[in-house]
């Protein structure tokens, strides 16, 4: 079976360990094994575990770092041999968004990522409703994280907003679509067809049954496996998939068809199991 994962943060080598450790505080200690957050390092350990396609970004904390941010998320594709797929970063203080998005698009990047707690927004507010207009317009998915008790700007309530005002939106909501608190993400979103989620950094958190029970409110056509590498390790995030009791269909779904199809990478998987 093809796996990809759907949720990969890479950062410059330069910087790499700072970006990771600056993760884990934010989190107060994940309990994850933590990685090297480069390229290379994702490529090597990712093809190791199985995992043969990867969706890599980072997030641009200012404005003037979007550009170089994608610049650089575009040179890592280009340095994968085929095995990166890439999303560009925009930032709400921009004074050109559509100068911005222009740009990622002309890269060859395949949607957007935005992280309002990193970034200091609310998922619902107009400067990000004018972002998600935009990716609308154009037929580009936008992964937005979602989700975090200790905050309120990207909860399922706010979440529910995007999802109505944009109801042709490609939208992404990392983490089942609310990261610690999936119970009022179960609650809220699954009626929304326009979302999709992914399993990153979560499902350490659930017991088999809830689970599959989130997996099957969504429909594992809206679901994709995602480590939000660096902070999970394939294999030990794979491994947990043999306890949901998952059919054939609904694991080829989300190990890659549900991926491939939102960013429209059919392609580059061949009949004989191949990238």
């Amino acid at each position: 079976m093809h796996i990809i994962d759907a949720h990969c943060h890479i950062y410059p080598d330069a910087i790499a360990e700072k970006a990771v450790h600056g993760i884990d505080t934010f989190y107060d200690g994940l309990p994850g094994e933590h990685f090297g957050g480069t390229a290379e390092d994702l490529l090597n350990r990712g093809l190791e575990d199985g995992v043969e396609h990867f969706i890599v970004f980072s997030v641009a904390t200012k404005a003037s770092q979007v550009r170089s941010i994608n610049e650089f998320i575009r040179h890592c594709v280009d340095g994968a041999q085929g095995r990166f797929t890439g999303l560009g970063t925009l930032h709400l203080d921009s004074e050109n968004q559509e100068a911005d998005l222009d740009h990622l698009v002309e890269l060859g990047l395949k949607g957007v990522k935005l992280h309002p707690d990193v970034q200091d927004f609310y998922i619902d507010e107009p400067r990000a409703m004018h972002i998600y207009e935009m990716c609308e317009d154009r037929g580009l998915p936008v992964y937005v994280h979602t989700g975090d008790h200790r905050y309120d700007r990207s909860n399922p309530d706010r979440t529910v907003n995007v999802l109505k005002a944009f109801p042709k939106l490609k939208f992404v909501g990392p983490h089942f679509g609310g990261w610690s608190v999936w119970k009022d993400a179960l609650r809220m979103l699954p009626d929304y067809p326009n979302i999709t989620v992914d399993t990153s950094s979560s499902l350490f958190w659930m017991d088999d049954d809830f689970a599959r029970e989130i997996i099957r409110a969504y429909g594992a056509e809206r679901v994709m496996f995602g480590t939000d590498y660096p902070m999970w390790r394939h294999s030990s995030e794979l491994e947990r998939f043999a306890h949901f009791d998952l059919t054939d269909t609904e694991m080829e779904s989300i190990m890659w068809k549900t991926c491939a199809k939102l960013l429209g990478i059919e392609d580059k998987f061949t009949a004989n199991g191949s990238v």
